[in-house]
């Protein structure tokens, strides 16, 4: 098969394996005329649930073991060689898929995704990045978990892929990047951190300089970066606040028959609210910095939100992802180089 738009779906990883991912995968086929998709697995789950005959532009990929979700990632690199996960990772790295998707178990997949298709040039770490709601629509966020000691090369480099997926996947020209720290003022954060502020500046980004944790959902930046430990935390908080927040409003709104009332009365606000913090709407985080597209979805991910990480990987396919982010590497390169030393 030539490879043109062509999503390789690991289809049996996951909470709930092929019954969310085949559908899911199958509704985006449908609205995507020029897709190709590869279902990963084995054939006789995957058939009752793609239908037969399969779909028109839809593949079976056989593979006939499946990567644990408590699974080390060094035992699914060296045993589980035939696994879901590992197939359509492999089927990226061979040219036969141009992205691919999975639900299953975030280190292996990162561990497995590294060691198969290696880095993007000028890329030392793959990075997790996801959008966050924020004021303006939302705001792309990375490091989420997948490095959590970072250099100040790591942190210049996660502002670049940053750039590229906000500009990519989001449209938005000149994305604001800002970098996450305990305060906006140059002697605040870690040598790191401040290193990579100094470094940023001359770099052909739009690099903002500091921003706070509050700055995440102002709308004043369109990329915030910082290291995984510290965005993994921070992500997990705000799941944790947005569910706290439906839990309570709930709780008020039935607490007697005129708030019942005023519940109904809002309702068309209240729907538009959990749309806008709805996390299925942003499910499908990509690990950028690889030399290929692979979309990390939730492991618990239903039906649409198992739809909206194949539609990532869709559009980082589209846009070629990996090589745009190797040519802005190349350019932060040269300008470091041709930057004038500290001391000069």
């Amino acid at each position: 098969m030539t490879a043109g738009l062509i999503i390789a779906v690991d289809a049996m990883s996951g909470d709930h394996g092929a019954d969310v991912a085949v559908p899911a995968a199958l509704d985006v086929l449908a609205a995507t005329p020029d897709l190709q998709l590869l279902l990963v697995g084995r054939g006789d789950v995957l058939r009752p649930l793609a239908g037969m005959p399969l779909p028109a532009r839809c593949s079976i990929v056989e593979a006939s073991e499946v990567v644990g979700m408590d699974e080390r990632p060094r035992d699914a690199i060296r045993r589980k060689k035939d696994s879901s996960m590992r197939v359509a990772v492999d089927l990226v790295k061979k040219g036969e898929a141009t992205a691919c998707v999975s639900a299953g178990n975030t280190g292996a997949l990162l561990a497995t995704a590294r060691f198969v298709l290696g880095m993007t040039p000028g890329i030392d770490r793959p990075a997790i990045v996801s959008a966050v709601p924020a004021a303006h629509g939302h705001t792309v966020m990375l490091d989420l978990g997948a490095n959590p000691d970072c250099s100040a090369d790591n942190l210049i480099q996660f502002a670049v892929m940053g750039s590229v997926i906000s500009t990519d996947l989001y449209g938005i020209d000149r994305p604001r990047v800002g970098l996450l720290n305990i305060g906006e003022e140059d002697i605040k954060g870690t040598d790191e951190i401040r290193e990579a502020h100094r470094r940023l500046g001359a770099a052909p980004i739009n690099y903002g300089g500091f921003v706070e944790g509050d700055d995440i959902f102002s709308g004043d930046v369109d990329v915030v970066v910082t290291d995984g430990f510290t965005g993994n935390v921070a992500l997990k908080t705000m799941e944790g606040v947005a569910r706290f927040i439906g839990s309570v409003m709930r709780e008020e709104f039935t607490r007697s028959a005129l708030r019942k009332i005023g519940g109904l009365a809002a309702s068309p606000s209240l729907k538009a609210l959990k749309g806008r913090l709805d996390p299925n709407a942003y499910n499908g985080a990509s690990m950028v910095g690889l030399a290929g597209v692979v979309i990390k979805s939730h492991g618990g991910a239903n039906r649409a939100a198992f739809a909206s990480a194949v539609r990532v990987a869709v559009a980082e396919a589209r846009k070629g992802v990996p090589d745009q982010i190797g040519e802005l590497m190349a350019r932060v390169s040269a300008s470091k180089d041709s930057a004038p030393s500290p001391s000069g």
